[in-house]
């Protein structure tokens, strides 16, 4: 994460927030009815999400419900009280749910190969049944800008394919939505808040202990071209919202073969 300016606590907070009311604006992300799973790891990211969950359900006159739910894998030394004091003292409803992923992730990835891949398919098969057992209709996950350009940039140097994270989308069985409120607010900015507001942080021993991993290559990548070219990745994301179909080559989003007839009328 590259070193920027520090701001006080009010214009950090200010800053977040306008960064989620632009998502929020644009794509609609909470509305009155919603019953929200919030997927709270213990990091930073989830933390600060949630945060901005609360205020908005402030402004909104509470017209949305919130149920933080946290995946307990069983990791080594993971410190279980932490997420419910916590939670219990905001007086937000909660579920920890115990599921043993940590065996099963370690024992199955080769050695010197990232946990990420199986570690989140299994997160996410877990996390999706217990909202649909919940009543929750939308889950929340905790991704912000940096997350989603090393997204685009990994699939676009090792997947081929050009695709980053949405804001809002629909699981693929049709059964969820998920929404990422965080997906225009930036990574050092919430660090700064997470220092400011105090969380109690708790250390990922699985893919947060590898190193190596073409995530971190992509991140360091980004890193060298902001300090070199200040603001480009805000000029990134604005090209995110800024796609012509016809200047790339795929026919499924633009038809090509028809383009003379197009002329012709």
């Amino acid at each position: 994460m590259e070193t920027t300016r520090t701001f006080t606590h009010e214009q950090i907070t200010k800053r977040l927030r306008k960064s989620y009311w632009d998502a929020q604006e644009k794509f609609q992300l909470v509305e009155p009815g919603d019953k929200i799973m919030v997927c709270l790891s213990g990091g930073k990211d989830s933390y600060t999400m949630l945060d901005l969950l609360l205020h908005q359900q402030v402004v909104m006159g509470n017209a949305f419900e919130i149920l933080a739910v946290n995946l307990d894998q069983k990791q080594p030394d993971f410190p279980e009280h932490i997420l419910p004091e916590y939670l219990t003292k905001l007086n937000v409803p909660f579920r920890i749910l115990e599921r043993d992923t940590y065996s099963v992730v370690t024992e199955k990835t080769p050695a010197g190969k990232t946990m990420c891949s199986l570690c989140s398919r299994l997160r996410r098969g877990i996390l999706y049944d217990a909202a649909e057992e919940m009543g929750c209709n939308k889950i929340a996950l905790g991704h912000h800008r940096e997350d989603t350009l090393e997204t685009f940039f990994l699939n676009l140097f090792f997947a081929g394919k050009l695709e980053a994270m949405p804001a809002k989308f629909r699981t693929d069985d049709g059964r969820h939505v998920v929404i990422r409120p965080m997906i225009f607010c930036k990574e050092d900015e919430i660090a700064q808040y997470a220092v400011e507001r105090q969380f109690p942080i708790i250390p990922c021993n699985l893919c947060g202990s590898q190193e190596n991993m073409q995530r971190q290559v992509v991140k360091s990548m980004m890193i060298e071209w902001e300090k070199k070219y200040p603001n480009r990745k805000e000029i990134m994301m604005t090209a995110m919202s800024n796609i012509h179909a016809s200047h790339l080559f795929d026919p499924t989003m633009f038809d090509f073969e028809g383009l003379e007839e197009l002329v012709k009328k």
